[in-house]
């Protein structure tokens, strides 16, 4: 058996000629994203809130579904460990559902760790590649400090930002999110006229 080299510049043709096609779906879906991202960001405590819900939700129908999955392929290899893989997404996820305040909580902690990891990784990306990316490592610098900034503000918040800073946080990624798509609607539709 061959494998087949990738055609990157095909696949981008296919990519770009789909979003022409398509580029009032996608200036709809920014949209969206844009009043749901404000939404959040005007209402943290709530966007937070049920950011924890369909987090639970996922745990919990992820387990279940890794549970019969794991029943039914009792005889592979590795059933004790996807048993209790199983069991600790549906225990996440009812704890998740049944004490989502407290949830927001264990959310919020392991933000910050990410937070933490990513800053002193971005920092020392930027150190490493202060050569090769010239003037632009300091970009990967002061993205790696802010990570560690917003860190310690949350951690000092505690538990007080709990209630807002998952849902500030999406609520920022999704209005970024919605301009880039509204962006793209656009000139895919200037590219396509």
């Amino acid at each position: 058996m061959t494998e087949q080299p990738v055609d990157v510049e095909r696949i981008g043709r296919a990519v770009a000629s789909a979003v022409r096609e398509h580029w009032l779906l996608f200036l709809i879906e920014g949209i969206i994203l844009i009043l749901l991202g404000l939404a959040a960001i005007v209402l943290p405590p709530l966007a937070t809130l049920a950011i924890t819900i369909l987090i639970g939700w996922i745990f919990l129908i992820s387990g279940v579904v890794g549970l019969v999955t794991t029943f039914w392929a009792r005889h592979a290899p590795g059933f004790w460990w996807s048993l209790v893989s199983a069991v600790i997404g549906i225990a996440a996820g009812l704890a998740l559902l049944a004490w989502p305040i407290t949830g927001t909580l264990s959310l919020t902690l392991v933000l910050i760790a990410f937070f933490i990891i990513e800053g002193i990784a971005s920092i020392m990306y930027a150190v490493e590649h202060r050569r090769q990316l010239s003037g632009r490592w300091s970009w990967m610098l002061v993205s790696g400090v802010i990570d560690l900034i917003l860190a310690a503000v949350i951690l000092a918040g505690l538990p007080g930002t709990a209630m807002w800073a998952l849902g500030l946080l999406v609520g920022i990624n999704m209005l970024f999110g919605g301009a880039a798509l509204i962006a793209m609607a656009l000139a895919a539709r200037h590219a396509a006229g």
